[in-house]
C-alpha cells in the first residue's frame, strides 16, 4: 500500500449551498453531522462523480511514477504486475454527493463491493453503517472500532453457524425471506431485529437478485404472522432493485409495496421502524434516481420512520483506476489485426465481465516513450484488436474486438478507468497468477485523509 502525499480543494459543483467557491470541502466531522432531515439540506444537484481535475492530476502522476519504475528487461518476476490507483477523495466526495441528494437516507457500505481497507476506515469516519453478508465481513467491520448497532447482517438465507455468530457480535439487524429462516433465527438469535425482504422489479438491472432472494407479496402476510406467533421482533422491510439500475422507476414501485408491508404489518398490531431500500445506485444516474426517490420514500413513509440503503457500486467505482502490462502480441495477418495479452483478466480484477456485466474501454497508458492518460485519443482509430488475460483459459478474453489508435508492443501499458465496483473484491488465483494487486493511494479531498 502507497500514500501519495496531496492537498485539495473541492470542485465549487460539489460544494455546499451557500459556502464560498473557495472552501474547501467540508471536515469529516461536519459531513457525518450533516442534518438528516429534507427541511434543512435542499436536494441540489452535483456533478455527476468521475473525479475531480485534480484528482486525475494525481492519478495520473501516480500512474506515471509507477510505470516509470517497470524495466521490462530487468524486473523481477511480477514486477510488472497490475496495480490500482484510489482516489479516496473522491470516495469522500460521493459522500457528500449522498448526504446532499438524499439526505434522509443513512448510507450501509455494501462491504463485498470492494474491501479495500483504506475506503472502509473513511467510511467509517465519516459515520456510514455497513452491509454485511459473511462472517469475514462482520469481522473486518467490527476489527475497525464500528459498532455492531452500524452493520446490517443483510443476507436472506444465512448458515446456523453465522447466526449463531452474529448474536455473539451482538450484530442485530439481519434480512429473511423465508419461514425456515424464521424458525432458524428463533433458535439462535431470538432478540435479533429482523427485516422482511421482499422481491422486486430488477429485469432492467444490471445484476439481478429477485429469481434468488426476496418474498412475494402474496406471502409477506404470512411471514409477517409466523414471525409475530414466533414472538420474533421485526422492525422492517428490506429490497434490492439489482445492482446497477438503470432508472428510479424500479425504487419507487419497491417502495410502494414495502408501504403495503408496513400496512399489513400495522393490523397485525406489529410497529415496524425502518425501511431499507437496498442498494443498485449507480454513478452517472444518481442526482436522476434521487430526485424520484427522496419524495416517493417523503410520500408513503412519515419522518418518524428510518431509511437506511445498502449503496456499494456508487461509492467505490469511479475511484479506482487499473493499471495492465502487455505481456505478449500475436499478428494476424490473414485478418488484419491483432491478439493483445495482458497481465490481467477475467479470473482477476476483469472479472466483472463474467459477474458483473461489465464491458471495460481498453485506453493506452504508454506506448514506447508517449505517455497518453487522460488524452482523447487513448482509445479508438484504426487498429482492430482483441485482448486477452494472462492464464491459459480460453474463456479469459477481455473483449472479443476494440479499436486502438496504435498497435501496442510487448512493454506497453493500458488502463481501465471506473473500475473499482467487484474487481478486486472477487479475484482469484487461479493458474498462479496474483491475486492481490499493488494499490497506490491518493487524496484530492483533505478530508480524506485518515
Amino acid at each position: 500500500m502507497t500514500e501519495v502525499e496531496t492537498n485539495a480543494v473541492c470542485p465549487p459543483s460539489l460544494i455546499p449551498l451557500g459556502l464560498k467557491t473557495d472552501h474547501a470541502c467540508p471536515p469529516p466531522s461536519a459531513v457525518a453531522s450533516l442534518p438528516m432531515t429534507v427541511d434543512t439540506i435542499p436536494r441540489i444537484k452535483v456533478s455527476a462523480a468521475g473525479g475531480s481535475l485534480h484528482g486525475q492530476a494525481l492519478i495520473s502522476r501516480a500512474l506515471r511514477n509507477r510505470v516509470n519504475r517497470v524495466d521490462n528487461d530487468s524486473c523481477s518476476p511480477g514486477g510488472e504486475d497490475p496495480f490500482f490507483v484510489a482516489d479516496i477523495g473522491e470516495v469522500y466526495r460521493q459522500h457528500v454527493r449522498w448526504k446532499l441528494n438524499l439526505p434522509r437516507v443513512e448510507p450501509f457500505y455494501a462491504v463485498k463491493c470492494n474491501p479495500d481497507l483504506t475506503v472502509l476506515k473513511l467510511l467509517a469516519r465519516l459515520g456510514t453503517g455497513f452491509d454485511c453478508a459473511s462472517k469475514k465481513e462482520i469481522d473486518l467491520i467490527t476489527s475497525l472500532g464500528v459498532p455492531p448497532s452500524r452493520i446490517i447482517y443483510a443476507h436472506p438465507c444465512k448458515a446456523a453457524s453465522f447466526i449463531r455468530y452474529a448474536a455473539q457480535r451482538d450484530v442485530r439487524k439481519m434480512t429473511f425471506d423465508n419461514a425456515e429462516e424464521l424458525y432458524k433465527i428463533k433458535r439462535y438469535f431470538p432478540d435479533a431485529e429482523l427485516f422482511l425482504r421482499i422481491v422486486t422489479d430488477d429485469s432492467e438491472s444490471l445484476c439481478q437478485f429477485s429469481m434468488k432472494y426476496g418474498a412475494s407479496l402474496k406471502i409477506t402476510g404470512d411471514l409477517l404472522q409466523l414471525a409475530k406467533d414466533l414472538e420474533l421482533n421485526v422492525v422492517g422491510v428490506s429490497f434490492h432493485v439489482g445492482s446497477g439500475a438503470v432508472g428510479a422507476k424500479p425504487f419507487v414501485q419497491a417502495v410502494h409495496s414495502a408501504r403495503f408491508v408496513f400496512d399489513q404489518a400495522k393490523d397485525l398490531g406489529m410497529n415496524l421502524t425502518t425501511l431499507d431500500i437496498g442498494g443498485g445506485f449507480g454513478v452517472d444516474n444518481f442526482e436522476c434516481i434521487a430526485e424520484v426517490l427522496g419524495p416517493a420514500i417523503d410520500k408513503c413513509f412519515p419522518p418518524s420512520v428510518r431509511v437506511i440503503a445498502e449503496p456499494g457500486r456508487y461509492y467505490v467505482a469511479s475511484a479506482f483506476t487499473l493499471a495492465c502490462h502487455v505481456i505478449a502480441r500475436r499478428e494476424l495477418p490473414h485478418h488484419g489485426g491483432y491478439m493483445l495479452y495482458l497481465n490481467d483478466g477475467v479470473y482477476g480484477n476483469m472479472n466483472c465481465i463474467l459477474f458483473d456485466h461489465q464491458q471495460p474501454t481498453v485506453r493506452v497508458l504508454t506506448h514506447g516513450n508517449r505517455y497518453m492518460y487522460g488524452l482523447p485519443d487513448n482509445c479508438g482509430g484504426p487498429v482492430t484488436a482483441s485482448v486477452w488475460g494472462p492464464t491459459c483459459d480460453g474463456i479469459d478474453c477481455i473483449t472479443q474486438e476494440c479499436q486502438l489508435p496504435y498497435a501496442l508492443d510487448v512493454g506497453d501499458w493500458v488502463y481501465f478507468d471506473t473500475f473499482g465496483a467487484y474487481t478486486l473484491s472477487a479475484a482469484t488465483g487461479f493458474n498462479g497468477f496474483n491475486d492481490n494487486c499493488e494499490v497506490l493511494y491518493v487524496f484530492s479531498e483533505n478530508g480524506s485523509r485518515k
